[in-house]
């Protein structure tokens, strides 16, 4: 019996296994919009890379978006075309499907990584003025326009919409995005969040703009789908957000009917300092796992079907969350599966390359229905 290949079932939504698809930023939308790429992108992992695939980072307003490129949910065009490819997934494919909902904040309007990255120039037509916490840029990146209380408004709002065009749309999962130096984990940040009124000094004020944002996403999300948060644990700087902050994060945003926190960490100070190596995050989302009491996804340099079982085994984490070990392997569910010896479930369509079916291994693995 194998602890990654067993279900899971929060609210009314069950995963056939431990294994996340997580989000990656790809670049190549047209105003938001998602095009043949994504179908591609989205759709091989929905045949076989792990029981839950998360959208990249998908911008709730155009000035949200990383880059000029990025994929966004602000639109009725956006939405068509999104829509698309989830039908697409869960027609042909074995996973469920989660979208990771995003503001990048005072780290908007730059480049793809392809063109250098940093901000666009400052007479580039595409450029756009950023918001933030504070009038504090990240590094030496441009001033954000701290959002006062009618941006505030704002910014909730346009969650809520993209969180109400998710629904319709077909989505089972939703993430909202505090993580990697974007917006509502620039809140949550001493190092970004100076603010002097209730939105900022202690996390219980740098927390109460999330927690507002996710409590009205929550309002509008059906009750028996899952919503969750995306976790910087600790910035790795001085002064910055502490993992006893975060655990304190996780408490109330659990409060609040969170069902999940996908704990990750750093993003939000280019002085931070990271001590790297495998499953080099997963003692944090083992820490908030335990204090917080709630479910938790672990991700960073996860790549072996042996160390992921060994951290879902050991109760360090529920789920783990893999992006670079997809690409590399769209199939990497059915192969960790053979690796440890256990049953996975195949598309319809892919029925014929069980193992079981054209090596002469023992019939091991089950079909879709």
């Amino acid at each position: 019996m194998s602890h990654l290949f067993s279900p899971l079932t929060l609210r009314d939504v069950t995963f056939h296994n431990r294994v996340v698809v997580s989000p990656m930023c790809q670049y190549m939308s047209d105003d938001g919009s998602a095009n043949d790429w994504h179908l591609m992108h989205l759709g091989q992992f929905a045949m076989g890379a792990g029981a839950l695939v998360i959208t990249e980072a998908t911008h709730v307003s155009p000035e949200g978006r990383i880059t000029p490129r990025c994929l966004g949910l602000y639109s009725d065009d956006n939405e068509r075309t999104i829509k698309r490819v989830v039908d697409f997934c869960k027609r042909h494919g074995v996973a469920i499907m989660g979208v990771q909902l995003a503001h990048a904040g005072r780290k908007a309007a730059n480049k793809t990584p392809l063109n250098g990255g940093g901000p666009l120039d400052a007479n580039d037509p595409e450029r756009w003025d950023t918001v933030g916490p504070s009038s504090v840029g990240f590094g030496d990146w441009p001033a954000p326009r701290p959002l006062d209380e009618d941006g505030l408004a704002m910014v909730k709002a346009q969650f809520v919409q993209a969180t109400e065009r998710s629904a319709r749309i077909g989505f089972d999962v939703v993430e909202l995005h505090g993580a990697h130096g974007y917006l509502l984990h620039q809140f949550l940040s001493p190092l970004a969040n100076q603010r002097n009124d209730g939105y900022g000094g202690s996390i219980e004020g740098r927390m109460r703009f999330p927690l507002e944002v996710f409590k009205a996403c929550r309002a509008v999300w059906p009750e028996g789908k899952v919503m969750g948060l995306r976790l910087s644990a600790i910035d790795w700087v001085d002064g910055g957000l502490t993992i006893e902050e975060s655990v304190e994060v996780a408490k109330a945003f659990k409060e609040a009917g969170c069902d999940f926190i996908d704990v990750t960490t750093a993003g939000m100070d280019p002085r931070q300092k990271i001590t790297v190596g495998p499953g080099y995050q997963v003692p944090f989302a083992e820490q908030i796992k335990k204090e917080a009491g709630i479910p938790v996804m672990a991700v960073g340099m996860i790549t072996e079907p042996e160390q992921a079982e060994e951290i879902v085994a050991s109760g360090k984490a529920d789920m783990v969350a893999i992006a670079r070990g997809v690409m590399d392997d769209p199939h990497w569910a059915w192969h960790a599966a053979q690796r440890l010896g256990v049953e996975t479930v195949y598309p319809d369509q892919y029925i014929r390359c069980r193992p079981d079916i054209w090596r002469t291994s023992p019939g091991m693995f089950v079909a879709k229905k």
